[in-house]
């Protein structure tokens, strides 16, 4: 998973390591004294149903083996770049509903990361018609200030319409937000959409401008786990957000990647092959 720096346990996994680091002490002091108060951190749970089976690797997504591939961890996501359209493949991240109450101030100071081969200065944006647009945004990131700074690295930008950054972009992730708080966790992944008409390049690195991009969701820790996907057009997207909305095997059929393949065989067949924004939308 992404590297996180914060006070206290806050990964999933930590915190089942903890409880049941907890749990054992606690039985050794109530052996002696019969009493234990346990004050360990508590598995994100407002509608886990109790359920705290972890899925490792959730971040991970396979390639075509043609598609250039760099592999970075930043404080709160991982991005997969590719140097050959100066952008992401994806950007993959957990969000935690605790993490959406948080107000670290956004910093908009973008930077080149030199261990990113092809990673693109801000400047090449500058005039370019289009806007610096995230991939994992800002307001997901406002539990850290490491994690803050880091989401403003050109690895996490792509050229992107200021009326889809600003208009259905912008509504889409401000719903995941509500979504991660609803459902204690979820893991979200997004990227842009090249087809072989996308030629247009901005910038002396000659950012490459994707004519769409797409997004997946998973809760992968409610009661009954749940995917959907979502592709966007470059551009104005009017309507509902349902109308972009697809199954995530439908996605996977547009960009050749395989998402989600360290969930078990079963739970990612049945979280990939359908999906329903009504549920998603209205869960509770």
């Amino acid at each position: 998973m992404p590297k996180r720096k914060r006070t206290g346990l806050s990964s999933l996994g930590t915190l089942i390591t903890a409880m049941s680091i907890s749990l054992m002490a606690c039985g050794a002091i109530m052996s002696l004294n019969s009493s234990c108060d346990n004050d360990s951190p508590s598995f994100p749970d407002d509608n886990h149903t109790g359920q705290t089976e972890h899925f490792p690797g959730l971040e991970t997504v396979t390639l075509p083996e043609d598609l250039y591939s760099q592999i970075k961890e930043y404080i709160g996501f991982t991005v997969s770049f590719n140097k050959d359209n100066k952008t992401p493949n994806y950007v993959a991240w957990e969000l935690l509903g605790d993490e959406v109450k948080n107000d670290i101030d956004r910093t908009d100071n973008f930077w080149t990361d030199p261990d990113i081969e092809g990673c693109p200065s801000t400047k090449d944006y500058t005039r370019s018609g289009y806007d610096r647009g995230h991939m994992c945004p800002a307001a997901d990131q406002k539990w850290s200030i490491e994690a803050m700074n880091d989401c403003f690295v050109m690895a996490n930008i792509c050229p992107q319409d200021h009326k889809l950054n600003a208009g259905a972009w912008n509504t889409l992730e401000n719903k995941e937000r509500q979504w991660a708080k609803r459902d204690s966790a979820i893991m979200i992944i997004a990227g842009p959409l090249y087809s072989a008409d996308d030629t247009n390049r901005i910038g002396n690195a000659k950012v490459r401008v994707p004519g769409a991009f797409f997004k997946v969701l998973l809760a992968p820790y409610v009661e009954e786990p749940r995917g959907i996907a979502f592709v966007y057009p470059n551009m104005t997207s009017p309507g509902n957000m349902q109308d972009y909305a697809m199954s995530i095997d439908e996605l996977e059929k547009i960009t050749g990647y395989d998402f989600f393949p360290a969930l078990p065989d079963e739970l990612e067949k049945t979280v990939e092959s359908s999906f329903s924004f009504k549920e998603w939308n209205n869960s509770k």
